[in-house]
């Protein structure tokens, strides 16, 4: 029998446990912070530096939140017409196959290129990694209906609208939820990646910019703090997400092992 709330303390034990050794190993090994920075080291450093690294942490966070929206949005709306018309599903799809599989460092230049704002060419480089997950969990959902169901709204002739309302969505919820999850995690990851190919330059950049900056200057215990507040954001949106999924799926989120 599983000790309570094991799934919490377990990972808390075994990560403090982690940061205790990296802080020891460093200390009595006597490694250079410009090599390998303590743990204390970064925090006190990710305090210094707080008032730059939390404006371009909001900065990225925006350009994440931003471009999930965007992924919402069309991901939702293409895998609904998905749904309903085949054709424009065969039309389509290969081109949303295409933008998944390309790597965002080979597009991210050239987008930056014919994207005159920066801040646009961020959002669409996070929106292209964050979009594909939305739309195939979505459509995925929409067509895990029970053939039965279908059957009914066929027999009671539903219109279109009607079955998706009452019927496909419902059942493509939980699919939904599943592909948001994946999407949080990427949108930030495009964020973060698209800021690297773009650079440092430019009046409002986000933390993978001051990484960059503190690389070429070669302060390693600040590029590792920058890298905490990407870390940290990442674990957040997962659990802002899987509260989210608990919330809307109840009985039948616990019911799936989670």
């Amino acid at each position: 029998m599983k000790a309570p709330h094991a799934s919490v303390w377990l990972p808390t034990l075994v990560f403090c446990t982690a940061l205790g050794a990296w802080e020891a190993t460093v200390r009595l090994a006597g490694i250079p912070h410009y090599i390998l920075p303590a743990p204390s080291l970064i925090l006190t450093t990710l305090w210094a530096d707080l008032d730059s690294l939390a404006v371009s942490w909001l900065f990225t966070i925006k350009i994440t939140f931003g471009a999930l929206a965007l992924a919402i949005g069309s991901g939702i709306l293409l895998g609904a017409l998905f749904a309903l018309s085949r054709t424009l599903e065969l039309a389509l799809f290969p081109f949303a196959v295409v933008l998944q599989v390309t790597p965002i460092v080979a597009i991210a230049p050239l987008i930056l290129i014919y994207v005159d704002s920066t801040t646009a060419a961020l959002l669409i480089c996070a929106w292209i990694v964050a979009f594909f997950p939305i739309l195939s969990n979505t459509l995925i959902g929409l067509r895990a209906a029970d053939p039965g169901l279908k059957d009914l709204f066929r027999l009671y002739r539903a219109s279109p609208w009607q079955r998706l309302r009452w019927l496909l969505v419902p059942t493509a919820l939980p699919y939904f939820i599943a592909g948001l999850k994946i999407s949080g995690g990427l949108a930030l990851i495009g964020a973060v990646v698209a800021e690297f190919a773009a650079g440092a330059a430019g009046r409002e950049t986000g933390l993978a910019s001051r990484i960059l900056e503190a690389s070429f200057r070669t302060e390693i215990p600040k590029m590792y703090a920058a890298l905490l507040l990407i870390a940290l954001t990442g674990v957040a949106i997962f659990i802002l997400f899987d509260v989210l999924a608990r919330l809307l799926l109840g009985r039948r989120y616990t019911a799936s092992g989670h």
